[in-house]
């Protein structure tokens, strides 16, 4: 294969070689020189540049480009916190020159100028092939000289790889595959490679890149458009760890109101106020939790403007009035809003006469601050004033030009440059946009964003993005587990899906058996994804938990769980924001050195303790499960004992999820309730999972605001030691306004006869009456 590739490269290398600025293979490269700098070093080789600095023990940036290059491109507002120098040692010898920081290293080979990633112990991470290192090919894109840039190293032998946002060909472990980075319905860039080897890469640029893993010795990272290779090597060795490098790279995720935490019903779409007020008054008079209604599309005159169609005025006399009845019932309100413009509405004409819409597009230019700021106060502005609490972000990748959204950016010229360099970067400003103003506007109401593309950087703008418009079959279910477990290893912790798929081009029917088994498995899989909604166009017009006949109990149970599990999500909501946690989590991530796991991408834990299993095989009544080492696991509804590191055929009835607890657990489980502000003094069960020593960290406030941020909040540290058989509950740390001045706490040691299933125990081991104080209770 080398020999055959070589002169054909040649040939090509000959035909380019007054534009080239350096040869494509190390071994035909000038001499290598390296030397020290300030922040860490810089190469020379021929006409090529390569700078490294060191921001930190665990993070390199490194560049590198023909002449001197600083980066792959002008700017990147992806990066919000850019690196600070940190402590390293250099030395040199006749062969290679090393930088050393605490914990990792990299040397450099003087004869070809490879690069080689170590850990503090000397273990290789990863390195550069030595078939090509860096190539830079120049071209001409939207009249700009730029260069088609790739880089290619040699990967280890039993190394997985993850992230790079989320894709829809149903690969988990994307070893041996191919993954283009460019926005497009339900296909997202988030350009944070993850490596079970301990590091992530973060391909430092928005332009249209590509992953290639084809051949199996090499990895090959490669970008459409860019003055340099520019990339972030994030050392873990945990993926926890390189999550949280990337957030103090591109910002950290703030907390929902808790409302967010709960059910979300939607459709596409609700044709008045009245609708989504009879829809409320429903699952009110029945009794099923609920706390979000959501209004799609075509509710305005003329898309851009906040004028809407005549039946959303009734019955009430405005908007705002329907808004008032609905938060009268604890129900919160989400619109959709779009960057498209009607061309008949006031926005677009002011977007075209002031030369703020994306070139050839009805889209506003979300790079640019002026159009960024018409857009707020003429159009999301005006209708957050009137007391809507989430805004739908649709079609953010941007989809332009005829309805298509694939790298559509990429032949516009934007505000911030080239749209061949920034393709990618639509979906961070826009959400970006609304996040911001809204901060302006009010810290008595926390952000919620739903939105369909997301870029690196994103999770700072409370923006929560569903998997796009997919079909509503099995085989289309199957492939959303890998795909939102990749997204979350692209360190973004807020993900859902269309429950049962979108619909269109292919509607399903709700009273179609077949449908309901496939909406009732999607639903058992939605309550324990970060976001539990339904949404989607169905052909009898209808998606309501009450439109699934013989299933709807099932639904509604599960719904019940879901309100049962909030003490837990919600505390996990805290970790997310405070620690930058990561609440769904492929098995990889907990276990990343057992190869067992590498190519698990259909099962994952819902926090630490939850291991869910989504049933994904129509006709499907028990299904294989991997339960990873572990003291021992517990099966949820019945409390039956497993050990760990070993495959079972789970049972799985269709009104069953298999999931299981992972011994060493504390399970917080609220009461019974219609909405997550209801009844916040009601004893809490403690399910104990034993096995094992356990922690969990119980988080309250008061619900919304941002008050949380300078400390009104609580947190009830609670421990459950395995030797002793005793519990503690300390100090509860903070507080906040409408706190609970005392807490009853149920503790339940988990068995097959109790505490099993997601009913409300009618016993218990130990009532515990807890005022704030620390306490230890004995459970032997």
């Amino acid at each position: 294969m080398r020999l055959f590739e070589r002169p054909a490269f040649f040939c090509f290398s000959l035909l380019l070689a007054p534009f080239l600025a350096v040869p494509a293979y190390a071994n035909v490269q000038a001499t290598v020189t390296v030397s020290r700098t300030s922040d860490g070093l810089v190469m020379h080789n021929g006409d090529e540049t390569l700078h490294l600095s060191v921001c930190g023990p665990d993070v390199l940036h490194i560049v590198a480009g023909p002449g001197d290059p600083k980066a792959a491109s002008p700017v990147n507002p992806w990066i919000l916190h850019p690196c600070e120098t940190g402590e390293f040692q250099f030395n040199q010898t006749a062969e290679e020159a090393t930088l050393r920081t605490a914990h990792v290293a990299v040397s450099i080979k003087l004869s070809s100028g490879q690069l080689f990633f170590k850990d503090s112990a000397g273990q290789t991470l990863l390195f550069e092939s030595d078939r090509r290192t860096r190539l830079y090919v120049p071209d001409v894109i939207n009249g700009e000289k730029v260069y088609h840039v790739s880089d290619r190293f040699q990967p280890g032998p039993y190394e997985g790889f993850y992230g790079l946002g989320q894709h829809q060909s149903g690969v988990f472990n994307y070893r041996g595959s191919v993954v283009e980075m460019a926005q497009a319905n339900t296909d997202i860039a988030v350009p944070l490679l993850m490596s079970s080897n301990g590091y992530g890469l973060l391909w430092n640029t928005a332009s249209r890149s590509w992953f290639d893993n084809r051949y199996p010795n090499e990895l090959k990272m490669s970008t459409e458009a860019a003055d340099a290779i520019d990339y972030y090597f994030l050392y873990g060795p945990e993926m926890p760890q390189v999550i949280h490098h990337y957030d103090e790279l591109t910002g950290h995720a703030p907390m929902f109101a808790k409302w967010a935490y709960g059910f979300f019903q939607s459709k596409d779409y609700y044709h008045s106020a009245k609708d989504l007020l009879d829809v409320v008054q429903r699952y009110r008079t029945e009794h099923v939790p609920l706390d979000v209604i959501v209004q799609d599309w075509f509710w305005w005159k003329s898309q851009g403007d906040p004028e809407y169609l005549e039946e959303y005025l009734k019955p009430y006399p405005d908007v705002p009035g329907a808004l008032k009845k609905l938060h009268d019932e604890h129900i919160h309100a989400m619109i959709s809003i779009w960057p498209l413009t009607d061309p008949k509405s006031d926005l677009y004409k002011e977007l075209k006469e002031r030369n703020l819409l994306i070139p050839g597009t009805t889209d506003y230019d979300a790079t640019n601050p002026e159009a960024r700021e018409l857009y707020w106060k003429h159009l999301a502005g005006k209708i957050f004033a009137q007391g809507w609490d989430a805004f739908w972000l649709d079609s953010s990748e941007p989809e332009c030009c005829n309805g298509y959204s694939d790298a559509t950016l990429s032949d516009r010229q934007l505000f911030i440059g080239n749209g061949a360099r920034y393709a990618n970067i639509f979906p961070l400003l826009h959400s970006g946009n609304i996040y911001e103003h809204w901060r302006k506007t009010t810290d008595q109401k926390r952000v919620f964003i739903l939105t369909r593309s997301a870029f690196a950087g994103q999770q700072r703008n409370a923006a929560m993005v569903w998997s796009g418009d997919v079909l509503g079959t099995f085989s289309s279910f199957r492939r959303q587990i890998p795909a939102g477990l990749n997204f979350e290893l692209s360190g973004m912790p807020y993900w859902t899906t269309d429950i049962a798929g979108y619909g269109w081009p292919y509607e399903r029917d709700t009273h179609d058996p077949s449908y309901q088994e496939l909406y009732t498995r999607w639903y058992e899989f939605g309550v324990f994804s970060p976001v539990f909604r339904t949404h989607g166009h169905r052909s009898n017009n209808t998606n309501e938990i009450f439109s699934y006949d013989s299933q709807t109990p099932t639904l509604i149970r599960y719904d019940n769980l879901r309100y049962r599990l909030l003490p837990y999500i919600y505390s996990l909501a805290w970790r997310v924001t405070s620690e930058d946690y990561t609440p769904m989590r492929p098995l990889v991530m907990d276990w990343r050195t057992n190869e067992k796991v590498h190519d698990i991408g259909d099962e994952f834990l819902f926090g630490p303790s939850l291991l869910v299993n989504p049933v994904i095989d129509q006709g499907a009544v028990s299904r294989s499960v991997y339960l990873p080492p572990a003291a021992r696991w517990y099966d949820f509804w019945t409390g039956a004992e497993l050990k760990g590191d070993q495959r079972i055929q789970a049972e799985a009835p269709l009104d069953r999820i298999p999931v299981y607890v992972k011994g060493g657990s504390i399970l917080p489980l609220g009461p019974q309730v219609e909405y997550t502000g209801q009844s916040p003094d009601a004893p809490l069960e403690l399910r104990i999972y034993r096995g094992a020593d356990a922690d969990f960290n119980l988080y309250e406030d008061e619900g919304d605001s941002y008050r949380y941020e300078k400390g009104a909040h609580s947190i009830i540290p609670i421990h459950w030691s395995e030797s002793d058989g005793t519990l503690q509950i300390g100090d509860r740390q903070g507080e906040y306004p409408g706190m609970p001045a005392a807490r009853t706490f149920r503790v339940i040691l988990v068995n097959g006869k109790n505490g099993s299933g997601q009913e409300v125990a009618a016993k218990w081991d130990k009532e515990i009456h807890y005022d704030g104080k620390a306490l230890k209770v004995s459970l032997q």
